[in-house]
């Protein structure tokens, strides 16, 4: 039996990037969704119409409490509002 010494932080830094790796592909299977119509023609009226749909598609709850009533706008990068919803994919139930 191989004994492994992992410190606590290296096995966080190791399990936030598998879930951000999952999370990518999630995104990606999101956007072949949107980009198929399965999501309705104004989810690909604009490349940001597509981001919002695409928030929305990988935690419907999470879109809800942070995106909703102030969407993502043409050029906009809201890197907390991003943090926000990273934390929320990973901590809630969606």
């Amino acid at each position: 039996m191989a004994n492994h010494n992992f410190s606590s932080s290296s096995l966080l830094r190791i399990l936030i990037l598998l879930l951000d790796i999952e999370t990518r592909q999630k995104k990606s299977q999101c956007y072949a969704d949107i980009q198929s119509g399965l999501w309705g023609w104004q989810c690909k009226s604009s490349l940001i119409a597509k981001e919002n749909c695409a928030l929305r598609c990988l935690s419907p709850t999470c879109y809800e409490l942070i995106y909703e009533s102030d969407p993502l706008e043409e050029g906009e990068k809201d890197m907390l509002r991003g943090q926000e919803f990273k934390y929320c994919m990973h901590n809630l139930p969606t």
